[in-house]
This record gives C-alpha cells, sequence and structure tokens, in this order.
C-alpha cells in the first residue's frame, strides 16, 4: 500500500519546528480589475451542488500572489474557486468576491516522484500530463475536471483510496495566501505542532498563535470534516481540507508514482448486498496479501465501487445497461465494479493475457495475478457472470459508464421532479464511512431510515473504505424534509459506529452537512474550529459561512 509515500517524506535538510515566518507576497499586482457586470458575474453564482441564493460583490481573475494578496486586502468577503465542482455549495458566493483561480494553471515541473502545480490545473489535464511521463496521481476524484486546489481544499478522495489513501497523503509542499496578505511556504515535516498544542505563524503584523483543536478525529480512511487535529500534527495538514476558509492556495507540490500502473476492470453482478459484502472481504484480503508479497502473492486491488438494486434499475431503465452492452440481470441486487492493478510483464500482449482468463481454472495453469484473480472469483462462484476488460481494452470505458449514469439518472430524476413539482426540490444526499468490519451495519440502518420514511433511493459509493453515498430521489419536498432527516439520523449512528458523516465531499455551506459536523465534533469541536479560523483570518474574509455560519450569524 503506497498511501505513505507524502505523510512519509521529511525535508532531510531542515529540522521540524513550531514556528514558521511567512514572507511578502511575490509578482506584481497587476490583474487586481474586479469585474461588477451581471453577465460575467452570473457565470459563478452556482456550483455543482445547485445551492441557492447564489450572488457576488464581483468577479477577479487573479494571476499573480500579488494579485490575490491585493484582492484579498481590498474586499470584506474573498471566496477563492476553481471548477466550481463543489457538491456541498462550499463554491457558491454569498456576497462575496469571487476569486477564480482557474489563470493558475500551470503545470510547473514534473520530476522522478513529484509534481508542482498551480491550483487551477484539472486532474484530467494533469493525469495527461503525467501519463507522457509514465507517472500517475493515485487518490484522483471520479470527477477529472476538478481543480487541484479544489481537491486539496476539500482532502477530495476517490475510488483508489483503499491502496492510495486521500489527498492528505500525497501533497508534500503548499504556498499559501493568507487574510493578511503573508505567503506561507510550507514544506512537510518542516513545522508541527507544539507538545502543548499550537503552531506560531510569524506574519508582517506580528506573530500569531494557532491553535490546534482537542477533538479526536475518527479513525477511517476518508475524512472531509472541517479542521484537521492531531497531536504534533504537521502545519501542512491544516490547509488540507480547510475549504478556502483559513488561506488561498496558489501551489502544491504532489508526490507521483511511476510507472503508471496498468489497470484492469471486472464487472460483478450478485444476487444480494450481503453476497457484495462477502465478495469485497474476500478481494480486500487478496489484496493485503499482494501488498504484502509483491506480485507473488493475491491480487493488487485498488478499488472496488459498489452499486445497490436501486443503482442497477436506474441503469436499466434509462438504457444505460443496454447502449454500453453491460450484464445487469434483472435478478441481480447488487453489482461491484472492481480495479485491479497488474504488474508490467502480467501479459506480453492482451491476447496472452485473455488467453490465461479462459485457461485459469486448467490444473496446469501457471501462477500469474490474472489466474489468481479468476481462481478468486471462481471460489465465489461469480466468475460466470464476471466481465474482465484488461488494460488498454476499450471495455474499460463502457464499464466506467454504466457506473456513473446511476448519479446522472438520480440528478435527472431530481431535476424532472422539481420541473414537474414547480417547487425548490433539490438533491438529498449523504456521503458517509464506517470501519469496513461494520459496513453490512450501515448499509442495514440507511435501509431503516430511508424505507421508514417511504423514500426511494439508490446507494453506491466506494465500497473497499466502507464509504457510500445514499442519495434521496425525491418526488415531492416533502420527501426532500424526510430525507434530510434520515441522513441527520443515520449521521448520529454512523458516528457511533466509529465512522464519519462527512467522508470526501466536504462541508461547504450545506445545512445538512453542517449539522453532521456539529454531531461529530460536538458545540465545543466548532468553537475549537471557530478559534482557528479567528487566529489566521482574524477579520473572517475567506469564504465565510463555509464549514460553519459566519461569525455573528
Amino acid at each position: 500500500m503506497q498511501r505513505a509515500l507524502a505523510t512519509g517524506f521529511y525535508n532531510p535538510a531542515a529540522m521540524a519546528s513550531h514556528r514558521i515566518a511567512a514572507r511578502a507576497p511575490r509578482g506584481r499586482a497587476a490583474d487586481t480589475d474586479v469585474r461588477m457586470d451581471a453577465q460575467t458575474v452570473a457565470t459563478v453564482l452556482e456550483d455543482a451542488a445547485h445551492y441557492p441564493g447564489g450572488h457576488a460583490a464581483g468577479l477577479a481573475r487573479p494571476a499573480t500572489e500579488a494579485d490575490v494578496a491585493a484582492l484579498i486586502a481590498g474586499a470584506a468577503r474573498v471566496l477563492p474557486i476553481g471548477a466550481q465542482s463543489s457538491l456541498t455549495g462550499g463554491a457558491t458566493p454569498m456576497g462575496d468576491l469571487v476569486l477564480d483561480l482557474q489563470r493558475f494553471d500551470r503545470i510547473v515541473s514534473i520530476r522522478a516522484d513529484e509534481v508542482v502545480v498551480e491550483p487551477g490545473v484539472p486532474i484530467g489535464v494533469l493525469q495527461a500530463a503525467l501519463a507522457r511521463e509514465d507517472r500517475f496521481y493515485p487518490p484522483a476524484p471520479t470527477f477529472d475536471g476538478a481543480c487541484a486546489g479544489g481537491v486539496v481544499a476539500t482532502n477530495a478522495a476517490g475510488a483508489a483510496t483503499f491502496k492510495y489513501g486521500t489527498t492528505r497523503d500525497w501533497v508534500r509542499r503548499l504556498t499559501v495566501v493568507l487574510a493578511t496578505g503573508d505567503v506561507l511556504d510550507l514544506t512537510r515535516g518542516e513545522t508541527t505542532a507544539h507538545p502543548d498544542g499550537w503552531f506560531e505563524v510569524v506574519t508582517a503584523r506580528g506573530t500569531v498563535r494557532v491553535p490546534v483543536p482537542a477533538y479526536r478525529m475518527p479513525n477511517v480512511p476518508k475524512c472531509s470534516a472541517g479542521y484537521f487535529a492531531a497531536p504534533g500534527m504537521d502545519l501542512v495538514d491544516l490547509f488540507i481540507g480547510s475549504e478556502g476558509t483559513l488561506g488561498v492556495v496558489t501551489a502544491v507540490t504532489f508526490a507521483v508514482v511511476a510507472p503508471a500502473p496498468q489497470v484492469a476492470m471486472v464487472w460483478i453482478p450478485l444476487p444480494s448486498e450481503g453476497a457484495a459484502t462477502e465478495l469485497t472481504a474476500m478481494l480486500r484480503n487478496a489484496a493485503r496479501e499482494a501488498w504484502g508479497h509483491g506480485a507473488a502473492r493475491g491480487v493488487d486491488v485498488a478499488a472496488i465501487e459498489h452499486l445497490d438494486g436501486r443503482s442497477l434499475e436506474i441503469v436499466r431503465e434509462d438504457g444505460a445497461a443496454r447502449r454500453h452492452q453491460v450484464a445487469v440481470p434483472d435478478t441481480a441486487r447488487a453489482a461491484l465494479l472492481v480495479q485491479v492493478e497488474l504488474p508490467a510483464d502480467a501479459a506480453p500482449t492482451p491476447e496472452a493475457a485473455y488467453h490465461e482468463i479462459g485457461n485459469a481454472l486448467a490444473d496446469d495453469a501457471p501462477d500469474s495475478p490474472i489466474v489468481r484473480l479468476c481462481r478468486l472469483l471462481a471460489g465465489a462462484g461469480v466468475l460466470d457472470r464476471a466481465e474482465i476488460a484488461l488494460p488498454g481494452d476499450r471495455r474499460q470505458a463502457h464499464l466506467t459508464a454504466v457506473r456513473e449514469a446511476v448519479p446522472e439518472g438520480v440528478n435527472r430524476r431530481v431535476g424532472e421532479a422539481k420541473r414537474r413539482q414547480r417547487t425548490a426540490i433539490e438533491k438529498t444526499a449523504a456521503d458517509m464511512i464506517v470501519p469496513f468490519a461494520r459496513f453490512d451495519e450501515s448499509l442495514a440502518l440507511f435501509h431503516r431510515a430511508f424505507d421508514s420514511r417511504g423514500l426511494d433511493y439508490a446507494i453506491w459509493g466506494h465500497i473497499s473504505d466502507g464509504n457510500v453515498h445514499p442519495n434521496v430521489i425525491p418526488a415531492t419536498m416533502e420527501d426532500v424534509v424526510r430525507g434530510r432527516q434520515a441522513i441527520l439520523e443515520c449521521g448520529r449512528e454512523i458516528v457511533s459506529l466509529g465512522g464519519c458523516p462527512l467522508a470526501e465531499h466536504g462541508v461547504g455551506r450545506n445545512p445538512v452537512k453542517q449539522a453532521l459536523l456539529r454531531q461529530l465534533y460536538g458545540t465545543e469541536g466548532i468553537s475549537e474550529m471557530r478559534a482557528v479560523k479567528a487566529a489566521l483570518d482574524p477579520e473572517g474574509r475567506l469564504a465565510p459561512g463555509v464549514l460553519f455560519p459566519a461569525a455573528g450569524t
């Protein structure tokens, strides 16, 4: 498992300190014009969450650190944005000056094991550039239009968290413009919290003591729930997942892997959710065996995606299964989409690899990762219904498209209900994670909460992490209200199972997610977050109302 690549990175020339000195911003403040015309401003009033009521004081497109610092200094409220792909309203302005960072779009350098990028670089563009150098950035979110700054802001994660961890595990350095206009150059391992729980930041206005919250974070692979906190933590980690409320990121250094992995995909329809969980447990165990013994043992599983019975109904109803010629039997009540990494020499040609699959169960079949995968599936009784698409096979795009057809289908149904009812019906969804050993319990509580309220819903997500996304499919505003109640009820139970009710999408402005944050850390925990915010942003300029209500509201 490679998630320790970045968190294990230290600058050997530096000794850790609890104190860091900021510097003045670089560049000339030349691009600080603020566009205020309605037509231009209208382009940034809504993010992917379609959070209602967006309005802005203006739109600026800075190109240098000095631009960013000057724009922050001249505004009472500032909201940095990139692709506006937030699913929580965190990139919807509420009277803010919007800082569109997409002009920060350079891939500065690609080295042996790291890449330096500006925050406006889309992840898809980054992956394409890395691929040309036979490198890969593993913890990419599903949406490859998300920008580098946004994934840092939310500690974004994706399907392969099971093997590779989240964004936090891959950030080596950050450059951050603070609300004061000062700039921090942060390198992992150089600035860590004092044993008494604080950092000191030396700015042009004096020294600021930043407290480390005392709350205990849930012990799960994903957590995008406010400010990171841990004894002896790295200052880099305070800004990762802070959703733009503590500073504006202008440069990121990510660790990368080389060579880029070869990925096979396996589609497996199953008769029940219990069968999906049981097979996932087998695949997780095989993955750990592979990680411990290399290509000689196990199956190198990087990710396992889960679709429930309602999700499969949606891809059948909408024709996605038929269009992409993916088997979704009427008897299937769940399906898994598995990503398996293969060594470069797994098979010399695609023809040879598919021949291995066809002969995997023969007594004289030579051992290989592909043979072990087929035998695992055969032992589970699912090989005959599984579809395996090897690296480079165009069928992989069809399998991925069927998975993506589920959220697309839910969103379309929500939009149709909104138009039909002519009301403020909106998407009502959760993003929750538990330790995998409690996964079946989490599914059961979702079913109880939604079924008891007579709701239509679908559940899909990253079962290899224990992280899924229950989505209500509302027909009326009453369904939306009941769905929110169900999500809050589930949040309390998820915390009691040792999980996190805010796994990978962040908190943003969404009132249900802000309530889940309070459930997780309590009122005292929110007060501790406010103390961090007050230390670094005493005037409350940066993303006010994101994570928790702005001071005085």
